[in-house]
């Protein structure tokens, strides 16, 4: 995983996987708390990478490190509830060797009950040797490819805090440089403009993505 600040909740994340991986990769982009005293706890593998504002280089960078046949990757603040714990560690004794992703659905959000409000699916258990890679540098996603499966398993997402305009200034970077920008990139440079109250701005993200034909 790539980390950064994250001394409220890294403990709590891997807690829930320590016994079952067998191998533990962290990447710390620059905190400035104890999350690398905390990460040291778990594992003596943690390294450091300069952030330079592209999740898809640091999370690119992570994988570089991992020495095992399949790589789950999480972000500090996901956790795997007792359930799917239990599920994670049946399906590392029968996965067979031919698949390259397991498919688990990550569940995003969640109200004050503790229901799940946003679920979807991610590629997230994947085969090391198809040196998959992550693209973009806010939004990243993994492409993926070959023998993918689904698994009735679920990663929790429980975050603490929002980073304020983090993502907004990795998208007015790419703006400045004069980047192409996808549907997809559109689409959640809306979602940020949205979300940090910037309406009519948003609009115009949001329609800019409908314009396009490709679609997202």
């Amino acid at each position: 995983m790539i980390v950064k600040n994250e001394e409220e909740v890294l403990a709590r994340c891997l807690d829930t996987v320590k016994d079952i991986v067998d191998e533990i990769n962290i990447v710390d982009t620059g905190s400035t708390d104890k999350t690398v005293e905390i990460a040291k706890r778990y594992t003596d593998r943690v390294f450091f990478f300069e952030w330079i504002g592209d999740f898809a280089a640091a999370r690119n960078e992570s994988f570089k490190h991992a020495t095992k046949d399949y790589i789950l990757y999480l972000d500090a603040d996901d956790v795997l509830l007792e359930e799917d714990q239990k599920k994670l560690k049946e399906l590392k004794e029968t996965l067979d060797p031919s698949v390259d992703s397991v498919s688990m659905y990550y569940d995003a959000g969640t109200d004050e009950f503790g229901n799940v409000t946003l679920r979807y699916r991610r590629n997230r258990l994947v085969k090391r040797e198809k040196n998959f890679k992550w693209k973009g540098d806010c939004h990243q996603y993994l492409e993926v490819f070959g023998n993918i499966i689904n698994a009735d398993i679920s990663v929790t997402h429980k975050k603490i805090r929002h980073s304020v305009g983090r993502n907004l200034n990795i998208y007015q970077k790419k703006i400045d440089r004069g980047d192409t920008f996808t549907p997809r990139d559109y689409f959640y440079y809306g979602n940020e403009l949205r979300e940090n109250r910037h309406y009519e701005k948003a609009i115009e993200s949001y329609n800019k993505n409908i314009e396009m034909k490709e679609g997202y």
